[in-house]
């Protein structure tokens, strides 16, 4: 077993019996004692780690000691411990980093929780894990919002069939998705570098899956690398090219880990951001930041008149 290998083990064993470390312990090593426990709580939960480009020894590591659950969660507080021991009153980045690992840490102990078959309440879980709560709105609201669709699509039958009746004539033919998307994604990149300075070299591939519960997904792979999948199992309609390419491309997600990993893992060498927990406040702040991109790049009329021009011919779709 070579030397690095020994010593990571030797952390990973000594972490699992809740022995206390060295009280020297900077915030660098213990953010590797944090990726340590999320690829250990990785082994139970399989969609806990979204993305992880890190050191390969750390997730052998967690996967030779195979921490349970109840170890796991011991090892997280006594991990946020030693965290909150740390001065940070005269480094205000240092207190951004290590406020940024205590909410992982919050949120990862209410993972391990679930996994354990304790369940909060909705509004508890959401700020536990992602840091804030969702808005309340009584009936009268979707009520509202249901009145003006109602108005806008007039005739018989239920008002969901005809809004489905209405989208259903701009379902892009599936041997049209690739030239749709492309342009798609390849504007939102145009768009985002008015803007953004993108990491050199960036780049993604798109695939066509089946079998998968979402319409579309970013694989961030590391060192400016994504796979989208688009799930072709849903019909897919003109105004999610736009849609997928802003949110999981640019700005979005792609452009989001991107930054992340040339700005935080390189840059200031914060090695946690080279692990994505999927249940985690990073989460919010992905995909609100992917959704509020698609205005950002087309903002007012721009997006309508470059599916107009653009999109509605590539698939086959009459603009009238």
């Amino acid at each position: 077993m070579p030397a690095t290998r020994v010593v990571l083990f030797v952390i990973a064993l000594s972490l699992a019996a809740c022995s206390k470390p060295v009280p020297e312990a900077g915030p660098d090593e213990l953010a590797r004692e944090y990726l340590y426990l999320e690829l250990s709580m990785a082994l139970h939960d399989e969609a806990h780690v979204d993305a992880y480009f890190g050191p390969e020894a750390l997730r052998s590591a967690a996967e030779d000691t195979s921490l349970t659950l109840d170890q796991l969660l011991a090892s997280s507080q006594d991990l946020a411990s030693k965290l909150e021991g740390i001065d940070t009153s005269s480094d205000p980045m240092l207190a951004m980093r290590i406020d940024g690992l205590l909410a992982r840490l919050q949120a990862l102990d209410t993972r391990i929780a679930i996994n354990k078959g304790e369940y909060p309440d909705f509004d508890d879980e959401s700020m536990a894990l992602f840091g804030s709560r969702a808005p309340q709105y009584d009936a009268a609201h979707f009520q509202n919002i249901l009145d003006q669709i109602d108005a806008l699509l007039p005739g018989d039958g239920p008002l969901s069939k005809r809004v489905e009746d209405f989208n259903n004539q701009f379902v892009i033919p599936l041997d049209r998705l690739p030239a749709v998307f492309e342009a798609a994604m390849a504007e939102c990149r145009r768009r985002t570098r008015e803007h953004i300075d993108l990491p050199e070299g960036e780049s993604f591939t798109i695939e066509y899956v089946n079998d998968k519960p979402w319409s579309g997904y970013n694989w961030y792979q590391g060192n400016a690398q994504s796979l989208i999948q688009v799930n072709t199992d849903f019909p897919i309609y003109i105004s999610r090219a736009v849609d997928l390419g802003c949110h999981e491309g640019y700005p979005g997600h792609h452009t989001f880990n991107a930054l992340l990993e040339a700005n935080l893992v390189e840059g200031q060498g914060w090695i946690e951001y080279s692990l994505y927990p999927l249940f985690s406040p990073q989460s919010l702040i992905a995909e609100g930041s992917g959704n509020y991109g698609i205005d950002l790049a087309f903002p007012g009329n721009e997006r309508m008149a470059f599916e107009k021009e653009v999109l509605f011919p590539l698939a086959g779709l009459d603009i009238a």
